[in-house]
């Protein structure tokens, strides 16, 4: 592994060694390597000078003396055997939006596609215990979004984490799966093979080192990151109290949109959703509706403006949802011409339109006219 921005990598090691100090986050880490101009320099400082920094203790100082760079080189060479990689403030890489964040970190292990980071991203997130409407939402929506070309950013939680991550995928898209335990520990188990394919189409992100066990402290952390990569967060399953939701105050403590996916007020699940609605969110009923707050178009990339028979279809569409499309190609139409011109069953058609409306490729007009995103 080379040098992380410049640095020589005894630098990094270094580096990578502080930041397992307990105690010692990012802005802890930037004052030391400040203070004494390099991470090497600041581990073999002097006692008294390390305890004379504002914010530091003599305990911290003891801690900080007590560190060694051999620590930091285990990590590297770690991640070199996974073929992963740590990302530090200063690398061209790191994401510029987790460098706006309150509590930034202080560095990132990075494992997979680590350009998908500065790409556009939506963070989808909700119930472990989820429903299948909640199931179904959640692969609309990441499908939709992933399709137009932006990245899905979730927990890789069982429930609707796993499923945002894999619609994304399955749809040619791209995702981001921000992790609460180290590289080389996989967690839950059952996601052993969404591990494998986001490794090696998507990115697996960690604050933790390698090899380290999920605790109860690290995901409420996790959860800061899933909102700091994306312009916008979407919860679509949420009880009260859930991790979802300490997302979405994230996403808010950030200055980011919150979108919600409103749901049955009998669910349990959609309490949460549509307790945010109340609030104020936004109501999530399209994948048009997020790339909205990301001031994206809702139309297929690479398609001229107005011109709809520019375009070319989803390739995932079944065989009614692209006779559909291929009738509102040349100009919006009204769902009886729709249901006339697919020789389908009304409620089959409505189906397939709230489908593709729910991904964003068509939008419903005043009249029950529908037309292409």
């Amino acid at each position: 592994m080379a040098g992380v921005a410049g640095r020589s990598r005894d630098e990094v090691a270094a580096y990578l060694a502080l930041a397992q100090v307990p105690g010692i986050g990012a802005a802890r880490l930037r004052t030391l390597v400040a203070a004494f101009e390099s991470a090497a320099a600041a581990l073999r400082a002097p006692h008294g000078a390390i305890a004379a920094l504002p914010g530091f203790s003599r305990a911290a100082a003891t801690a900080i003396r007590a560190g060694s760079p051999r620590a930091g080189h285990e990590v590297l060479a770690e991640l070199d055997r996974l073929g992963a990689r740590v990302l530090l403030p200063d690398d061209p890489a790191f994401p510029p939006l987790l460098s706006e964040v309150p509590d930034p970190p202080a560095l990132l292990f990075v494992w997979g596609d680590a350009a998908l980071l500065g790409r556009p991203a939506a963070g989808i997130v909700g119930s472990r215990d989820h429903s299948p409407y909640g199931a179904e939402a959640a692969r609309l929506l990441a499908a939709g979004v992933a399709g137009a070309g932006v990245v899905v950013v979730s927990g890789m939680a069982r429930g609707i984490d796993a499923i945002a991550h894999a619609a994304a995928l399955d749809a040619g898209g791209a995702s981001v799966g921000i992790l609460g335990n180290g590289f080389g520990v996989i967690y839950p188990a059952v996601n052993r093979v969404l591990y494998e394919r986001m490794v090696a189409r998507g990115c697996l992100v960690t604050e933790l080192p390698p090899g380290e066990r999920p605790h109860a402290g690290a995901f409420p952390k996790r959860n800061r990151l899933i909102s700091g990569l994306a312009g916008v967060t979407v919860v679509i399953e949420a009880a009260p109290g859930s991790g979802a939701l300490i997302t979405a105050d994230c996403a808010l403590d950030q200055g980011r949109a919150v979108l919600a996916v409103p749901g049955p007020i009998t669910s349990p699940t959609s309490l949460g959703c549509n307790k945010l609605i109340q609030q104020g969110a936004k109501p999530a009923l399209a994948a048009g509706d997020i790339l909205e707050e990301l001031g994206l178009p809702g139309a297929v990339p690479g398609a001229a403006e107005g011109d709809a028979s520019a375009r070319t279809p989803p390739p995932d569409l079944s065989a009614l949802q692209r006779s559909l499309w291929d009738t509102l190609r040349t100009e919006p139409r009204h769902v009886d011409v729709l249901v006339a011109t697919a020789g389908a069953e009304t409620g089959a058609v409505l189906t397939a339109l709230t489908e593709l409306e729910m991904r964003g490729v068509v939008t419903q007009r005043p009249g029950m006219v529908f037309g292409l995103a």
